[in-house]
Protein backbone atom coordinates (compact mmCIF):
# COMPACT_ATOMS: atom_id res chain seq x y z
CA UNK A 1 0.00 0.00 0.00
CA UNK A 2 1.14 3.47 -0.68
CA UNK A 3 -0.89 5.69 0.56
CA UNK A 4 0.40 4.49 3.73
CA UNK A 5 -0.28 7.60 6.41
CA UNK A 6 2.65 8.73 7.88
CA UNK A 7 3.50 10.08 11.45
CA UNK A 8 6.76 12.48 12.33
CA UNK A 9 8.33 11.35 15.82
CA UNK A 10 10.85 12.16 17.64
CA UNK A 11 13.13 10.29 20.64
CA UNK A 12 11.44 10.19 24.29
CA UNK A 13 13.61 10.76 26.96
CA UNK A 14 10.98 11.91 29.35
CA UNK A 15 9.93 8.26 31.31
CA UNK A 16 7.01 7.49 34.22
CA UNK A 17 5.05 9.85 35.42
CA UNK A 18 6.76 12.75 34.32
CA UNK A 19 5.35 12.21 31.23
CA UNK A 20 1.99 13.89 32.23
CA UNK A 21 4.12 17.49 31.35
CA UNK A 22 4.79 16.39 27.49
CA UNK A 23 0.87 16.01 27.39
CA UNK A 24 0.78 19.52 28.65
CA UNK A 25 2.53 20.51 25.51
CA UNK A 26 0.76 18.92 23.31
CA UNK A 27 3.06 16.09 22.96
CA UNK A 28 1.78 12.18 23.58
CA UNK A 29 4.22 9.32 24.26
CA UNK A 30 4.69 6.02 22.64
CA UNK A 31 6.66 2.68 21.89
CA UNK A 32 7.72 1.24 19.12
CA UNK A 33 8.10 -2.35 19.79
CA UNK A 34 8.75 -5.96 17.94
CA UNK A 35 11.27 -6.25 15.77
CA UNK A 36 13.90 -4.82 17.08
CA UNK A 37 14.71 -3.05 20.78
CA UNK A 38 11.74 -0.97 21.94
CA UNK A 39 11.86 3.16 20.77
CA UNK A 40 10.24 5.49 22.75
CA UNK A 41 8.74 8.54 21.27
CA UNK A 42 6.44 11.24 20.99
CA UNK A 43 4.16 13.08 18.47
CA UNK A 44 1.93 16.12 17.80
CA UNK A 45 -1.24 15.32 19.34
CA UNK A 46 -3.35 16.93 16.57
CA UNK A 47 -1.23 15.08 13.36
CA UNK A 48 -1.52 11.67 15.23
CA UNK A 49 -5.17 12.32 16.19
CA UNK A 50 -6.09 12.96 12.13
CA UNK A 51 -3.58 9.65 11.26
CA UNK A 52 -4.88 7.40 13.59
CA UNK A 53 -8.72 8.45 12.25
CA UNK A 54 -7.57 7.54 8.87
CA UNK A 55 -4.97 3.52 10.15
CA UNK A 56 -7.60 3.12 13.03
CA UNK A 57 -5.48 -0.05 14.43
CA UNK A 58 -6.37 -2.12 11.56
CA UNK A 59 -4.11 -0.46 8.76
CA UNK A 60 -0.18 0.02 8.47
CA UNK A 61 1.33 3.39 8.87
CA UNK A 62 4.86 4.74 8.59
CA UNK A 63 6.33 6.24 11.86
CA UNK A 64 9.45 8.42 11.07
CA UNK A 65 11.97 8.89 13.70
CA UNK A 66 14.65 11.29 12.72
CA UNK A 67 15.07 10.10 9.46
CA UNK A 68 14.21 6.23 9.95
CA UNK A 69 11.17 4.69 9.14
CA UNK A 70 9.51 2.15 11.05
CA UNK A 71 6.22 0.51 9.33
CA UNK A 72 4.22 -0.49 12.40
CA UNK A 73 0.22 -1.32 13.17
CA UNK A 74 -0.73 0.89 15.95
CA UNK A 75 -1.75 -1.72 18.70
CA UNK A 76 -3.07 -0.13 21.41
CA UNK A 77 -5.01 3.06 21.76
CA UNK A 78 -4.73 4.49 25.94
CA UNK A 79 -7.43 7.17 25.95
CA UNK A 80 -8.39 8.95 29.06
CA UNK A 81 -11.64 7.74 30.88
CA UNK A 82 -14.17 10.34 30.32
CA UNK A 83 -12.48 13.36 27.70
CA UNK A 84 -11.31 10.37 25.83
CA UNK A 85 -7.84 11.93 25.13
CA UNK A 86 -5.09 10.21 23.53
CA UNK A 87 -2.36 9.52 26.90
CA UNK A 88 -0.56 6.88 25.00
CA UNK A 89 0.31 4.70 21.75
CA UNK A 90 1.58 1.32 21.30
CA UNK A 91 2.78 0.76 17.57
CA UNK A 92 3.89 -2.91 16.55
CA UNK A 93 6.72 -2.74 14.16
CA UNK A 94 5.75 -5.43 11.62
CA UNK A 95 8.08 -8.22 9.34
CA UNK A 96 6.88 -7.48 5.52
CA UNK A 97 8.06 -11.01 4.49
CA UNK A 98 5.85 -12.78 7.30
CA UNK A 99 2.27 -13.22 8.27
CA UNK A 100 0.12 -11.49 10.60
CA UNK A 101 -2.73 -11.65 12.15
CA UNK A 102 -5.27 -9.44 12.47
CA UNK A 103 -9.66 -9.16 12.66
CA UNK A 104 -11.83 -7.75 9.90
CA UNK A 105 -15.29 -5.96 10.25
CA UNK A 106 -17.85 -7.66 8.21
CA UNK A 107 -19.98 -4.99 6.29
CA UNK A 108 -23.15 -5.86 4.60
CA UNK A 109 -23.82 -4.46 1.40
CA UNK A 110 -26.42 -4.85 -1.75
CA UNK A 111 -30.08 -5.21 -1.09
CA UNK A 112 -31.78 -9.10 -0.67
CA UNK A 113 -34.95 -9.93 -3.05
CA UNK A 114 -36.85 -11.36 -0.28
CA UNK A 115 -36.06 -8.57 2.32
CA UNK A 116 -37.20 -6.01 -0.35
CA UNK A 117 -40.44 -7.96 0.23
CA UNK A 118 -40.73 -6.61 3.81
CA UNK A 119 -41.80 -9.69 4.88
CA UNK A 120 -38.20 -9.62 7.09
CA UNK A 121 -35.04 -8.43 7.18
CA UNK A 122 -31.52 -10.39 6.73
CA UNK A 123 -29.42 -10.11 9.93
CA UNK A 124 -25.85 -10.74 9.92
CA UNK A 125 -24.79 -13.35 12.51
CA UNK A 126 -20.93 -12.22 12.91
CA UNK A 127 -19.81 -8.80 12.66
CA UNK A 128 -15.78 -9.87 12.32
CA UNK A 129 -13.85 -12.46 11.29
CA UNK A 130 -9.95 -13.06 12.24
CA UNK A 131 -7.35 -13.36 9.36
CA UNK A 132 -4.21 -13.65 8.18
CA UNK A 133 -2.24 -12.33 5.30
CA UNK A 134 1.43 -10.47 4.33
CA UNK A 135 1.28 -6.96 6.11
CA UNK A 136 0.94 -5.14 2.57
CA UNK A 137 -2.28 -7.13 1.74
CA UNK A 138 -3.84 -6.21 4.99
CA UNK A 139 -7.48 -4.98 5.10
CA UNK A 140 -9.85 -3.87 7.73
CA UNK A 141 -13.14 -4.71 6.63
CA UNK A 142 -14.64 -7.81 3.86
CA UNK A 143 -17.90 -6.87 2.40
CA UNK A 144 -21.11 -9.27 2.49
CA UNK A 145 -23.10 -9.43 -0.35
CA UNK A 146 -26.69 -9.65 0.79
CA UNK A 147 -28.03 -10.09 -2.40
CA UNK A 148 -26.77 -13.49 -2.47
CA UNK A 149 -29.95 -14.04 -0.10
CA UNK A 150 -32.84 -15.00 -2.73
CA UNK A 151 -35.20 -16.92 -0.47
CA UNK A 152 -35.85 -17.58 3.14
CA UNK A 153 -33.73 -20.59 3.00
CA UNK A 154 -30.65 -19.28 1.78
CA UNK A 155 -27.69 -18.27 3.96
CA UNK A 156 -24.13 -16.76 3.45
CA UNK A 157 -21.08 -18.81 5.78
CA UNK A 158 -17.49 -17.81 6.09
CA UNK A 159 -16.93 -20.03 2.97
CA UNK A 160 -19.03 -17.68 0.60
CA UNK A 161 -17.01 -14.74 1.35
CA UNK A 162 -14.70 -13.11 -1.46
CA UNK A 163 -11.37 -11.74 0.30
CA UNK A 164 -8.20 -10.06 -1.94
CA UNK A 165 -5.78 -12.79 -2.64
CA UNK A 166 -3.29 -13.78 0.07
CA UNK A 167 -5.73 -13.13 2.78
CA UNK A 168 -6.95 -16.14 5.01
CA UNK A 169 -10.00 -16.60 6.76
CA UNK A 170 -9.13 -18.19 9.91
CA UNK A 171 -12.81 -18.87 11.12
CA UNK A 172 -14.69 -21.87 10.73
CA UNK A 173 -15.96 -21.95 6.94
CA UNK A 174 -19.22 -23.14 7.64
CA UNK A 175 -20.06 -20.69 10.39
CA UNK A 176 -23.17 -18.68 9.43
CA UNK A 177 -22.27 -15.06 8.78
CA UNK A 178 -26.23 -14.08 7.46
CA UNK A 179 -29.69 -14.92 6.75
CA UNK A 180 -32.76 -14.31 5.78
CA UNK A 181 -35.62 -13.89 9.25
CA UNK A 182 -39.01 -13.34 8.83
CA UNK A 183 -40.69 -10.41 11.02
CA UNK A 184 -42.84 -11.03 13.74
CA UNK A 185 -46.48 -9.98 14.07
CA UNK A 186 -48.47 -10.07 16.77
CA UNK A 187 -51.89 -10.38 16.90
CA UNK A 188 -54.02 -8.15 18.83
Amino acid sequence: MSDRVTIVAEPRTVTGKKVRRLRREGLIPGVIYGRSEPVKIQMDVKPLRRALRIAGTGQLATVEVEGKEYIVLPREIQQQVTRRDIIHVDFLEVDMTSTIRSEADLIGVGESAIAATGEGVVTLALYSVEIECLPDALISQIEVDLSAIETAEDSILISDLIVPEGVTILNDPEALVARFEYSRVEEE
